[in-house]
């Protein structure tokens, strides 16, 4: 089975959805999306991803990318169970980069401070997600960048909201980790265990 999607010309989180449904709807076959952006590209591919299923991407030209998603065959390898012991069921969303409110100078400290002591502390959270003004803290001159490189490596997953880069001109700048959007924000603090919100 072999369906198709065709998202060009959608705003994300809609092509990840549309494709999110698709799959849904299939225990064995093949989707392919079509989008007309990199933003778009890169969303369905993460949830291809996320949801171990292997993927390729044909690119058509500057604005039209076809991602074939194939269902029901061999997925990517999942983590050994020693990998999972370092990391927690755990997503952080940050939506400021600044930690609490009043003085803006102290809850940049704050923020500093918390973000460390997520690097220095294991075991480590599974994701952490940026939105609003938080995606300023994964942007290339970012007071913290360094520590969430460091956690980047070492597994977490970092995320950023597409929507808020874009609005805030931060979409070249970005700095570690990944560009998200909604549907997988949503996805991500509904299905883990537990989640912290900081702002």
């Amino acid at each position: 089975m072999n369906t198709q999607v065709d998202a060009r010309g959608m705003a994300c989180p809609k092509p990840v959805i549309m494709t999110k449904k698709e799959l849904d709807k299939i225990e064995k076959g093949d989707i392919t999306t079509i989008v007309d952006n990199e933003v778009a590209k890169e969303n369905v591919s993460k949830l291809a991803s996320g949801l171990g299923l292997t993927y390729s991407v044909d690119k058509k030209s500057d604005n039209e990318f076809y991602i074939h998603i194939m269902k029901g065959e061999e997925t990517l390898g999942e983590k050994d169970e020693k990998e999972l012991d370092n990391f927690k069921d755990l997503t952080i969303a940050i939506s400021s980069d600044i930690m609490g409110k009043g003085e803006e100078e102290l809850g940049k400290i704050l923020m500093k401070s918390f973000i460390y002591t997520v690097r220095e502390t294991s075991p480590y959270p599974s994701c952490i997600v940026f939105y609003n003004r938080g995606v300023f803290l994964t942007a290339q001159d970012s007071p913290v960048l360094d520590d969430l490189i460091v956690l980047a490596s070492k597994g977490v997953e970092i995320l950023s909201c597409g929507t808020c880069l874009d609005y805030y001109h931060l979409n070249d700048k970005l700095g570690v980790g990944s560009i998200s959007n909604m549907y997988t924000i949503y996805d991500k603090l509904s299905n883990a265990k537990n989640n912290i919100t900081i702002g």
